[in-house]
């Protein structure tokens, strides 16, 4: 943009400049007046003594009367016309005749605002066609260059994904040393996908490998390509890779290419043309007839379950590299970089807070990080101490705090017990996950909720792991209809019972854990509309089947609560006195919860937050609640 109005800038002086010229001298010719007179009046002015000068150029005439008055005028072939003038002592000037000298200024100076018309026309032209999403630039690549300006990134700024690192570090020897691989007959692959969930890190290990190979790196995503104007996608894969060739060797990074890459032929779901054209183009330069060596295409997804066969063959994306969570090692190098840039207390332990966050992502834990910056900030610390960072990952795990709710003191007893019997029922499920924190301060959108940690990373679950998990579930539910009765059942444990029923239903049609229906998969057909399969595929489950489903999933979920329901009346006196301390204290550590249930006093210090609340300080964004759902590595949160 500031080259744009430096350039207009620029061109506008000289218009200026060029326009005053031209008005000086068009005034100037105007302020000398000079009259056309016929050759016979000329010839009377000479006779009468009235002409005092004259000067030919060729067939004009051009001359001074004694009155001062200028003429001019066209005379025929004449050989007396000399004589005559020089018997009347007229002043003779002689030119030679030239067709360009004052003709062309004139046409110059007649044809000057036109020309300066042109010249604008062309300047804006220009300027639209040189793409960055200019009016007549769409047919451009979107593809930006990065460099080390811009920041470079190496694999010291990546860290919890070590095997992708080594996938990609054959990329990285081949664009430095191209010799090294084709001396033995080797090819490196085309393109290499990048394949994880969002926020793994996927983009930035795309940058580490420019950064690493100290290449050009041009970073395009996928949506760029496609735009309502038919043809423009695929002029911009066309434009995308003539840039690449001429700054090979580079990489490309098309993230998230499912945009673009999608299945061929569906016709459905919005599916048109234009992303298909944009799609052949892309394979046909991917694996066309031209070699492209020294051009590597990085692309990213999180849904490669979308992409077309064709983009996956080998020849295209030959090499899959598969950037996962980061497990507990890896959480905790990822905090070490990202606690770089911040001052930290002497107190606060990496790996304690990698510990305490299972199934958290690079983004995740960045977000965490400046979390705990920003309530730091908010108490006015000079430091980033062990408990900005705890409460920061309560904020990211369950939601910011509603303190400024109103409640009833029914509403926050029957909050109490409904978390107490979570934490009751967890606490005595040995299959259970340990439970980290229990609260009736309304947090997000739950009136309270109680949170579990697993005590290491989980790949898979068990059978009794999710029943206990089921179990724990059911136990607000009892709790409320054993103290209060069952006409006093509130709303609260509709989350807890939309969880357990999808987890039932998980065990009895995906994860074959029904004794009766045995290890078959009854799952729905829940593929993607636009693909093209839901169309024409047809549910393989007959009606008896579907009624069995469900009887299994009840006895599933009905076991569950009776398993529940004796644990709690088994422990009803602890139960009543985790309920106290809640509302005593509204949140409670795991370590709390047991001292409370053994009968112990517990010191709970007041936290900085109620030291500074009568202060004025600026507030800390939101951030909204995770998934409830039970993920295989997540922390567990039942709701109120």
């Amino acid at each position: 943009m500031k080259k744009f109005k430096k350039n207009f800038l620029i061109w506008l002086i000289i218009g200026f400049i060029l326009s005053s010229f031209y008005n000086f001298f068009t005034k100037s010719n105007k302020t000398k007046i000079v009259q056309d007179i016929a050759f016979s009046d000329f010839l009377n002015e000479v006779e009468k003594d009235n002409v005092l000068d004259v000067n030919i150029k060729g067939d004009l005439i051009n001359g001074n009367l004694v009155d001062g008055k200028k003429f001019k005028t066209y005379a025929p072939y004449d050989p007396n016309l000399i004589e005559k003038l020089s018997n009347k002592d007229v002043k003779i000037n002689v030119e030679p005749y030239s067709g360009k000298g004052s003709s062309l200024l004139n046409i110059i100076l007649s044809w000057f605002p036109m020309l300066l018309l042109i010249g604008v026309w062309l300047f804006f032209m220009r300027q639209m066609q040189s793409g960055s999403g200019k009016a007549l630039g769409f047919g451009r690549s979107k593809a930006k260059m990065l460099n080390e300006k811009v920041g470079k990134v190496t694999f010291k700024d990546v860290a919890g994904i070590d095997e992708s690192k080594n996938e990609l570090q054959e990329v990285i020897e081949f664009l430095k040393d191209p010799s090294k691989f084709q001396r033995l007959g080797g090819k490196i692959p085309k393109g290499v996908l990048l394949i994880g969930p969002p926020g793994c890190g996927k983009t930035l290990l795309a940058r580490a490998v420019a950064g690493e190979a100290e290449v050009p790196f041009f970073s395009i995503s996928g949506s760029d390509f496609v735009e309502m104007f038919v043809g423009v996608g695929a002029s911009r894969v066309r434009d995308m890779f003539e840039q690449g060739k001429k700054n090979a060797p580079c990489i490309i990074f098309i993230d998230e290419i499912d945009a673009v890459g999608r299945h061929r032929g569906a016709g459905l779901g919005g599916g048109n043309d234009e992303r298909e054209q944009t799609l052949n183009q892309l394979l046909v330069e991917m694996d066309g007839f031209e070699s492209n060596e020294g051009v590597i295409i990085v692309a990213a997804t999180n849904r490669p379950d979308v992409l077309d066969p064709a983009l996956l063959r080998p020849g295209r994306f030959d090499r899959q590299v598969v950037v996962p969570n980061p497990d507990i090692l890896g959480r905790e190098q990822i905090l070490k970089i990202h606690l770089r840039k911040v001052p930290l207390a002497p107190n606060v332990k990496p790996k304690i807070i990698a510990r305490g966050t299972p199934g958290f992502t690079g983004a995740d834990l960045a977000n965490l990080v400046n979390e705990g910056a920003l309530l730091a900030a908010r108490r006015n610390k000079r430091f980033v101490t062990m408990q900005e960072m705890e409460d920061a990952k309560d904020k990211v795990l369950m939601g910011i705090e509603r303190k400024s709710m109103v409640m009833t003191d029914e509403e926050k007893k029957l909050t109490a017990y409904h978390e107490a019997g979570h934490a009751i029922v967890a606490i005595h499920s040995k299959e259970s996950d340990p439970v980290h924190k229990a609260t009736i301060i309304p947090r997000g959108l739950a009136m309270g909720m109680v949170m579990r940690l697993p005590e290491s990373d989980r790949i898979s679950m068990s059978k009794i792991k999710l029943k206990a998990d089921l179990a724990v579930a059911m136990g607000g539910r009892i709790a409320e209809e054993l103290i209060f009765g069952p006409s006093k059942v509130t709303t609260g444990a509709s989350s807890d019972i939309s969880m357990a029923t999808n987890i039932a239903r998980k065990m009895v049609t995906e994860w074959g854990m029904s004794d009766k229906l045995g290890p078959l998969a009854y799952g729905e057909n829940e593929q993607e509309i636009f693909l093209g399969h839901s169309v024409t595929q047809k549910k393989n489950v007959s009606e008896n089947t579907a009624q069995e489903i469900d009887k299994e999933i009840k006895k599933i979920v009905d076991e569950s609560y009776k398993k529940a329901r004796s644990i709690i009346k088994k422990n009803i006196n602890q139960l009543h006195k985790l309920a106290k301390g809640l509302l005593h204290y509204e949140t409670l550590t795991g370590e709390e919860i047991k001292d409370i249930i053994k009968g112990k006093k517990i010191k709970k210090s007041i936290t900085d937050d109620t030291k500074n609340k009568n202060k004025s300080l600026s507030p800390v964004p939101t951030v909204g609640k995770r998934k409830k759902d039970i993920g295989l590595s997540e922390p567990q949160v039942e709701n109120n």
